[in-house]
């Protein structure tokens, strides 16, 4: 038994990894509507191959109910036209080189004017795609018939099966950026204590300029858990989640920002010395203390941002405070060593003082005073843009009668 545990512990934590992929989740309720909307199709549609209505369904059904709902009526609509562009000149003309470069250039045009925005390349393929098989459609009606039966079993299926809600995902993309920002302010400070040559330095400073990569990806995850959020019945405080998150990641990408300046300030020193040690060796361990606790307070305020649960929150918020507390006062002490070294090196002064500012403005981002300030800031300005909403609703009808008086 005992030997089997290794391979089952790998393979149940490669099941939950699958289970938590969104790519994964999306390629199988894809899959499911798309056969579903095609069994309602040969039910209800006289074609023997109708093929629409998966397409549609594959092009309706979206990762999150938000973006299905958002984003539905436009992609039924240049599915639609594409249908009737390419059976329109299937008719005429039928299927050669010639005629597809028509279909498609009329998708691209048409699609311009009938206001599908993002959506007008399907209009193109949606019309590619019905040339091909409308040899055994007889008439447009049925095309369209099952376009709207691939919409509304794709609408169905994410309204009765919601799809998973992707905090987590994005909870852990959050931890895993505080995790590779913890690394990388340890490896920087590593070379406080010795003569690092510049180009290692340099390459310090390239790997906190990738940190840039990280952060786009942490945000796509992130506005998956947004969408994920709206219009989900499963969630309650959506609108607090999206804020705790998103303001979350704002801070952390702000602390990127100063990590590739912190690294440049060494890679700086590390010219200036020509060889010679960065710092002298009291200095440069208590910097590696400041560094350390500020490395770990990355972490805990992932961990605080993404808690499942008030109890969680506390723990994490605790830690935080504590790791605050004590890189505040070994960076106290980091400034005096580091005031004495400006005297005796003038020329110098402003690289330490630099050194000083980024851990400073670290340590204030990190502060959670300053991240309920900001909570508080993102509420009050979600609610006036609700409150701006609802004014503009309230007015719609009486500026158009207006303007028909007028």
């Amino acid at each position: 038994m005992t030997q089997f545990s290794g391979p089952a512990a790998r393979y149940a934590d490669l099941a939950r990894r699958l289970r938590h992929d969104p790519f994964v989740v999306q390629t199988l309720r894809s899959t499911v509507a798309a056969t579903l909307s095609y069994v309602v199709a040969l039910w209800l549609s006289s074609e023997p191959a109708p093929l629409t209505a998966p397409l549609t369904a594959l092009l309706v059904v979206q990762v999150t109910l938000y973006s299905t709902l958002t984003t539905s009526l436009r992609r039924v609509n240049s599915v639609v036209v594409g249908v009737l562009i390419a059976i329109g000149f299937s008719a005429i003309v039928g299927l050669s080189w010639w005629s597809l470069a028509l279909v498609i250039l009329a998708s691209l045009v048409v699609g311009r004017f009938v206001k599908v925005e993002e959506f007008i390349p399907e209009v193109a393929i949606s019309a590619m795609l019905v040339l091909g098989v409308t040899q055994v459609a007889h008439t447009a009606w049925d095309r369209v018939l099952e376009t709207l039966i691939g919409a509304v079993v794709g609408l169905l299926f994410n309204l009765l099966l919601a799809p998973p809600v992707w905090v987590d995902t994005a909870g852990d993309s959050i931890e895993d950026l505080a995790r590779r920002m913890r690394r990388l302010l340890l490896d920087v400070a590593e070379e406080f204590a010795g003569a690092p040559p510049v180009e290692r330095a340099a390459a310090r400073l390239h790997e906190a300029r990738r940190l840039d990569n990280d952060v786009a990806d942490v945000d796509a995850a992130l506005r998956t858990a947004e969408d994920s959020l709206r219009f989900n019945p499963r969630v309650k405080e959506g609108l607090l989640h999206r804020i705790m998150l998103r303001t979350g990641l704002d801070t952390l990408e702000i602390c990127a920002v100063v990590l590739r300046v912190l690294a440049r300030s060494v890679t700086d020193l590390a010219k200036a010395r020509s060889g010679e040690s960065l710092l002298p060796v009291p200095t440069a361990l208590v910097l590696q203390e400041t560094a350390q606790h500020t490395a770990d307070a990355f972490v805990s305020y992932a961990v605080l941002v993404t808690a499942p649960d008030s109890g969680a929150a506390d723990a994490a918020e605790t830690r935080l405070a504590a790791e605050l507390r004590a890189a505040r006062g070994r960076r106290a002490h980091a400034a005096e060593l580091l005031l004495a070294s400006a005297l005796r090196e003038p020329g110098h002064w402003q690289l330490y003082g630099a050194l000083l500012a980024e851990f400073d403005r670290v340590l204030d981002e990190l502060d959670p005073e300053h991240r309920g300030r900001r909570l508080m800031e993102e509420l009050d300005r979600h609610a006036r843009e609700r409150r701006e909403r609802r004014r503009r609703r309230r007015l719609a009808p009486w500026s158009g009668r207006a303007r028909a008086e007028r």
